[in-house]
């Protein structure tokens, strides 16, 4: 391995935008260190195109109309023992794997999605290549967990307990918090901020973030409650959802003072800095945005699987508010609002579940690791090779 140019395959998969994000955080951090052998393998999508295409609108819709269904599948997969569907998801993307390696000769392979063919391939074949899981939710799904991975990297102790009850060596988990960009260590002047976007700062704001995919629901309905019922400004991050945009024009063009309707925000951090509160789903990365700014955090209608058990973990630290329906979101938002003690608290917990630099760190000891198991290979092939000539 080159250590000043390793050869670098990062895989993810594209079910929620997250694993994405965290692949993408690591592939900037190893450009930002002068490698140019690095690359994103977006594996099931290149191996299986139609299915999985197929799968993720399934995914999609799990947040609306599947939920038992994704409920099912999430819980089910968790404690699969059948031989034969494990067999099957160990294979998956097998081949296309196989032939990347053999077409780009990688040094080392990370994951930010648990995707087993990567470190089944070193079952199967006996060829060594380091291996390195990046965990994107403050959950443990089983899957993640595979004899031939090198190391876990995890957002919090309490999530490394749960791996190492599984079995696993405490060695091979490293607490390193989840990859986001770099702007969220970044220092702001909010005063600039409300110039920029055009947001009066007397007023508190409550933003509502309704993901890549805009799936929070009930927006409108909830937004026009509060605008009637209170003082407060709201602003709200549309995603990709063009349809629920266009469903906001009318409160746009009623109250411009109040109400403010985003689409997709790349420097989506910055209105993170001017909420006083912040409505989301309890995805991996939009809680870890979160800890990095403090920005007092309700979780909505979280959807059972990797949502629910993020929602439940922030909730036991007192780093978050979960609620299930609109009229219980207005009254919460309300009452925070009216409770500066109470927000203080929320975002005291966040800020002391954030993990700073975690992509630094991450390239780091996944560079000096996979130097170590290298050098430890090779020295084991020369002590076989001596005693097969003696």
């Amino acid at each position: 391995m080159d250590k000043k140019n390793p050869r670098i395959i990062i895989l993810t998969a594209s079910y929620g935008n997250g694993h994405l994000q965290v692949a993408n955080s690591l592939y900037r951090e190893c450009l930002n260190r002068g490698f140019e052998n690095v690359n994103i393998c977006n594996l099931y999508a290149e191996s299986h195109p139609f299915f999985s295409e197929l799968t993720e609108k399934l995914y999609k819709k799990s947040f609306t109309f599947g939920k038992q269904f994704y409920k099912l599948f999430y819980y089910g997969t968790d404690r699969m023992q059948h031989k034969k569907l494990l067999r099957w998801y160990y294979n998956y993307g097998f081949k296309r794997l196989t032939s990347l390696i053999q077409s780009e000769s990688p040094d080392i392979l990370i994951n930010t999605f648990p995707i087993n063919a990567v470190p089944e391939f070193r079952r199967r074949t006996g060829i060594i290549i380091p291996t390195f899981h990046v965990i994107t939710d403050y959950c443990l799904h089983r899957l993640w967990l595979h004899d031939d991975v090198d190391r876990y990297y995890v957002s919090t102790n309490d999530l490394k307990s749960k791996i190492l009850s599984e079995g696993v060596v405490e060695s091979k988990v490293v607490v390193s918090g989840i990859p986001i960009r770099p702007v969220f260590s970044e220092v702001e002047d909010q005063k600039l901020l409300f110039k920029k976007y055009r947001i009066p700062s007397e007023k508190k704001l409550i933003l509502f973030l309704a993901g890549a995919q805009g799936v929070l629901k009930n927006i409108k309905e909830t937004c026009e409650t509060l605008l009637q019922k209170t003082e407060y400004q709201i602003a709200v991050v549309c995603g990709n959802n063009l349809s629920l945009r266009r469903e906001l024009v009318p409160l746009v063009e009623k109250d411009t003072e109040r109400f403010h309707s985003y689409g997709y925000v790349e420097r989506i951090d910055e209105l993170y800095r001017l909420a006083s509160v912040m409505v989301s789903k309890p995805g991996g990365i939009t809680l870890t945005e979160a800890t990095a700014i403090g920005t007092p955090l309700i979780l909505y209608k979280p959807v059972p699987g990797q949502e629910r058990e993020n929602a439940l973990f922030f909730n036991e630290k007192g780093a978050a508010l979960t609620v299930r329906n609109q009229e219980d979101l207005i009254d919460t938002i309300h009452s925070l609002l009216e409770n500066r003690e109470w927000q203080m608290s929320i975002s005291t917990s966040l800020k002391s579940l954030h993990q700073p630099q975690s992509h630094k760190k991450i390239v780091e000891d996944v560079l000096l690791e996979s130097d170590r198991i290298i050098q430890s290979n090779i020295a084991t092939t020369k002590t076989v090779n001596k005693k097969l000539g003696s």
